[in-house]
């Protein structure tokens, strides 16, 4: 079981621990570190690799919602994919939703737009990892890890509006989307190249 979902549950025990962690810091020092670790312009300039990966462990909201959200999402998607695809399209939407997020802000303070300050944003949490991981799922999987995916999509868009300021180019909505799309193009040539049985009735992978 654990060798089957192996990313799912080192990335939820990971979070999980995070949070943890957090729970026993001061809040200056958990101030500091979400300074850090946050995926704003100057830090993505500064450290890239530490800010991207410790960005995705630290929860922005509900410490009990999320961990729930995360192990359904991620593990329909573990289930449809398998552990070496599902980490790659999950990395890749944390990757392509920071950096194409944060690259607009850096661009619109050049250019007189947004203030200086807004190279420093605060841009943490897990959802970019779980938007590519609902998309996965929904695109590579069977009908129950679709459905499971859909139903914390539907959470994410209607309870936690991760699309809300699209029209105005707000740095969350930005990198879900982005997120989102990168996860189809990446998860769109697995699903095509399954046979239909498969499709129909996908069996856990490695």
């Amino acid at each position: 079981m654990f060798r089957r979902y192996a990313f799912t549950w080192c990335y939820l025990s990971l979070y999980v621990l995070m949070e943890i962690i957090q729970a026993v810091l001061s809040p200056h020092q958990r101030t500091v570190l979400v300074a850090w670790a946050s995926t704003s312009v100057d830090n993505l300039e500064h450290h890239p690799a530490g800010s991207l990966v410790v960005s995705a462990l630290i929860g922005g909201g509900d410490r009990v919602a999320w961990p729930v959200l995360i192990a359904v999402a991620v593990l329909a998607a573990n289930h449809a994919v398998g552990n070496k695809r599902v980490l790659l399209i999950c990395l890749a939407g944390q990757l392509a939703g920071s950096l194409v997020s944060e690259g607009i802000v850096a661009y619109r303070v050049h250019i007189g737009h947004l203030p200086v300050a807004d190279r420093q944003l605060i841009d943490i949490g897990p959802s970019y990892v779980v938007m590519a991981a609902i998309v996965t799922a929904v695109v590579c999987g069977a009908l129950l890890p679709r459905v499971a995916a859909a139903i914390v999509f539907a959470i994410l868009v209607f309870g936690g509006h991760i699309f809300g300021g699209l029209s105005t180019l707000e740095v969350a909505a930005v990198g879900h989307l982005t997120a989102a799309v990168t996860a189809f193009g990446c998860a769109l040539p697995i699903a095509i190249g399954q046979p239909p049985s498969i499709r129909r009735e996908r069996q856990p992978a490695t």
